[in-house]
């Protein structure tokens, strides 16, 4: 996160330009995190003054020294045939974060990928941004896809990915309700180009980095050749993947 440099003149306030920002188009999963909810996450639970409880740590980084970074990808995934045989050659302890009105049909897909390290996470039901919404609307997202996950696989998920990266502290008590323990934002992204870009800090990898794949960009390359890509760099940087299930 940069720290101290001065704005040119001319230049317009954040303040002002959030606005412009949170109006422009997005589709499906398009990156998009306020700088203040970035700042927020450290992976430090905050505190619900209204209830007295402590709320879900927002985290994009796992405190951790082991020599692992983290693979998440938010629905579609399934539409690459070759991207399940990959996971299942390589045992790959992937976090897929799904949301029902654009993975249900492919349900039985996802299920199959579970014995070979797949984790199945919560991604709302419609893929609604969240922040704003009154709790009962944002409630409703999370426990009603952590029901649909509960009822097509057996589990109750625990993480928990907001769509587009955006909440607020509603987001977080409608999520600790739903029985989520974590909200997974990410401190790099895999491009359409297959190249990574981060979020903050310098540009490369470190133990305990999220990292998000975008499968379905529509000018993305082929999601399994991106993250063959992706596995060769996170090798030559002595690092391996790691199941993020058991590190939250």
């Amino acid at each position: 996160m940069r720290r101290g440099r001065s704005r040119p003149a001319g230049t317009a306030p954040a303040a002002l330009l959030l606005p412009l920002i949170l109006l422009l188009p997005l589709t499906a999963c398009d990156r998009l995190a306020a700088p203040a909810e970035r700042a927020a996450a450290a992976g430090d639970p905050a505190q619900d003054a209204d209830r007295g409880r402590r709320l879900p740590p927002v985290v994009d980084h796992v405190r951790t020294d082991d020599p692992v970074v983290f693979l998440t990808y938010d629905d579609s995934a399934e539409r690459d045939p070759a991207f399940a045989g990959l996971i299942r050659e390589r045992r790959l302890p992937v976090t897929l974060f799904l949301t029902d009105t654009v993975a249900g049909p492919a349900y039985g897909d996802f299920a199959r990928l579970r014995p070979f390290g797949a984790s199945l996470q919560n991604h709302t039901l419609d893929h609604r941004f969240l922040r704003g919404l009154p709790y009962a609307g944002q409630r409703a997202e999370i426990c009603g896809q952590q029901t649909k996950l509960k009822s097509r696989f057996g589990v109750r998920a625990h993480l928990f990915r907001p769509p587009h990266g955006t909440y607020d502290t509603t987001t977080l008590r409608a999520a600790a309700d739903c029985g989520i323990t974590a909200l997974i934002l990410w401190r790099a992204t895999l491009d359409a180009a297959g190249d990574l870009t981060y979020t903050r800090g310098e540009p490369r990898l470190h133990p305990g980095d999220i990292i998000a794949v975008d499968p379905d960009h529509p000018t993305a390359t082929n999601l399994t050749a991106r993250t063959e890509r992706l596995l060769d760099t996170i090798e030559e940087q002595g690092l391996r993947v790691g199941d993020l299930e058991k590190y939250l």
